[in-house]
């Protein structure tokens, strides 16, 4: 993988501390088009499951994003959930997604 821009760099960082501090399945983290950044993780309770993007998208359109430059998601999965490419896709038709290793490591860029 090429080297990282700093601030794509920087969600996988938010990205990865959120996983590690929950001990949740995923990490993920956003960066809006005014440069704001959320991260979230996995949320799967009884009465409801979201992804940790969905949950940061959620967390940017609750804070009034109106859009998205990049997303990433830090995970042990070989692939980025269908629910959570869409929930970035429908803030952002172009955004970056970058899926990590949990060790931080870049694997794919959609």
């Amino acid at each position: 993988m090429p080297e990282l821009d700093p601030e794509d760099e920087k969600i996988v960082i938010l990205a990865r501390s959120a996983r590690a501090r929950n001990s949740a399945a995923e990490g993920a983290a956003v960066r809006d088009t005014d440069g704001r950044t959320y991260a979230a993780t996995t949320v799967d309770l009884p009465s409801f499951k979201i992804t940790a993007l969905q949950a940061a998208v959620a967390a940017a359109v609750s804070s009034g994003a109106e859009g998205l430059e990049a997303a990433a998601v830090v995970t042990a999965e070989p692939f980025v959930a269908e629910a959570s490419v869409q929930a970035v896709r429908d803030l952002a038709k172009t955004a970056t997604i970058l899926r990590a290793d949990p060790s931080g490591t870049v694997q794919e860029v959609l």
